[in-house]
């Protein structure tokens, strides 16, 4: 074999990715285990590297409050910024939440918001959505980063190609969000036709807590569905 693995380092590496396989069963069987537990949930994304003064992570911790007050379950990636929030308004309520913590070098360690039983720890990123989307009933979205729109695509994309039933998805913050749903409207739909008029309605862009909590209470009654309480 020629190029950039030798024949020895590519058995190596087929022989690692068989062990993998169980690496990543241990995963799911631990996160659904957990995460069964739980009930109902909303999972809630955003930036790590929000400070606990900015608005987005009063406002997530609002959010979160208020969703357990009505008994969701809260979910987030267990780390700092809007991940802290979220566990933070569950706790203030006395709700449940939980943290699917993944190893990464900079930005993730685990809230104190959460109890230890109720962090889960990821080596893999796709194994760890499966839990976000899962036993998630509704997603709530603040600002963030590249983690944040993967998430957020991640969830639209599984509803859009009906993989997943339709469950409503929350952008919080009309000023950080405006600048991406007016491309996705004006190019991605308009212009190049890449999308369904209807796939707009998928998501709902907010500015308060109660409009978040609203958007979710509705879609359940609307739907004559309610949540798995």
């Amino acid at each position: 074999m020629t190029g950039k693995f030798k024949n020895k380092d590519w058995n190596e590496i087929k022989a690692n990715d068989s062990w993998a396989i169980f690496k990543i069963m241990a995963e799911l069987v631990e996160g659904f285990e957990t995460m069964s537990k739980i009930g109902p949930c909303v999972s809630i994304f955003g930036s790590a590297r929000t400070k606990f003064d900015n608005p987005y992570y009063i406002l997530g911790q609002e959010i979160a409050f208020k969703l357990a007050e009505k008994g969701y379950g809260i979910i987030t990636g267990g780390g700092p910024g809007i991940m802290e929030a979220g566990n933070k308004g569950a706790f203030e309520a006395g709700g449940k939440s939980v943290g699917l913590n993944i190893e990464l070098p900079f930005e993730q360690f685990n809230n104190r918001y959460i109890d230890r039983d109720k962090i889960i720890n990821f080596d893999y990123f796709f194994v760890r959505k499966v839990m976000f989307v899962k036993y998630a009933q509704g997603f709530v979205v603040l600002p963030g980063g590249f983690g944040t729109f993967d998430e957020l695509f991640e969830a639209i994309t599984l509803i859009q190609t009906q993989k997943v039933a339709q469950f409503p998805i929350v952008l919080v913050g009309t000023k950080f969000w405006s600048g991406l749903v007016d491309w996705i409207k004006e190019t991605v739909l308009e212009q190049e036709n890449n999308i369904s008029p209807k796939d707009i309605d998928l998501f709902s862009v907010v500015d308060t807590a109660d409009e978040a909590v609203k958007v979710i209470d509705d879609f359940y009654k609307n739907s004559s569905l309610s949540p798995n309480f």
